[in-house]
């Protein structure tokens, strides 16, 4: 694998690496929205929203469409659904590893 696709990687990755953007991916999964969808579903403040928005709009994760004075937000590429899929599996994988330990602990 070339140095660009890892930097490719390391970059994209960090542009995930927050909660709220995380939880807008999410939604944004569901189907396209508006700024104030988006504000409203995470129940966060305007600005907090609109800044994570502009992170991943300008790593290319997520598209703005202007319609009339709103702006509809949605994934660049439906892959990041299977990505956010895989990754509550990895998730649920190290729950279960977990809760598995603690019973050989608590038995």
């Amino acid at each position: 694998m070339n140095l660009d696709m890892q930097q490719f990687k390391a970059d994209f990755f960090k542009a995930l690496a927050h909660p709220l953007r995380i939880r807008i991916l999410e939604l944004l999964a569901e189907g396209d929205k508006s700024v104030n969808e988006i504000q409203s579903l995470v129940g966060s403040e305007g600005s907090a929203v609109s800044q994570q928005l502009t992170v991943l709009r300008t790593k290319n994760i997520v598209t703005g469409t202007k319609d009339g004075n709103r702006v509809i937000y949605s994934l660049r590429d439906p892959m990041i659904i299977d990505l956010l899929t895989v990754a509550r599996q990895i998730f649920n994988n190290h729950l279960v590893d977990t809760i598995s330990m603690l019973d050989k602990i608590n038995n």
